[in-house]
């Protein structure tokens, strides 16, 4: 097993839900994500408002699929492109909890993606040049009011780490 070490957790603000209903691939959503932050011990700032967004499929079998793309400023005004794909599944129980909004122990369930970062800054070399793995949670108390069942959109991600390895030869 490889080491892993945490780089920063990110919560996102999803102010709105596009419902496009059932698709041919499934019930599909695209959610905006108009901020946030992220935080961690070597990088931290804001989620930039739009352009940035979560395309969501619940495909037919239950697996929540997520395609995401954002852009983040850090804290010394350094901008990164962060794109991820992961999914989400679970036991039917765990999964209705987490869509009537209701928290629910992140073992519970299945939440992962891997993360890519795109930046022109040399400072932010570990982000360039290491694969990473992001466990994330759902938070219900995040999730927009106004949002009928919200599918268990995860608007906090966390664990977001790289193996040690690799990181000492990306910061070498």
């Amino acid at each position: 097993m490889i080491a892993m070490r945490h780089l920063f957790t990110l919560r996102a603000e999803v102010p709105r839900i596009e419902d496009f209903g059932q698709t041919p691939y499934g019930h599909r959503r695209i959610a905006s994500v108009a901020g946030g932050h992220f935080q961690g011990d070597r990088l931290r700032g804001t989620i930039q408002p739009t352009p940035g967004g979560d395309w969501l499929l619940l495909r037919n079998d239950g697996v929540l699929m997520l395609d995401v793309r954002i852009s983040l400023k850090t804290d010394d005004d350094q901008l990164i492109y962060m794109s991820y794909k992961g999914m989400r599944h679970g036991p039917t129980e765990v999964i209705e909890r987490l869509n009537r909004g209701e928290a629910v122990e992140p073992s519970a369930y299945y939440f992962r993606s891997t993360p890519l970062f795109e930046t022109a800054v040399d400072a932010n070399r570990p982000v360039r040049f290491t694969k990473f793995l992001s466990c994330s949670s759902a938070d219900p108390r995040r999730v927009p009011k106004s949002t009928p069942a919200p599918l268990g959109l995860a608007v906090q991600r966390t664990c977001l780490a790289q193996p040690v390895r690799e990181t000492q030869q990306a910061i070498d």
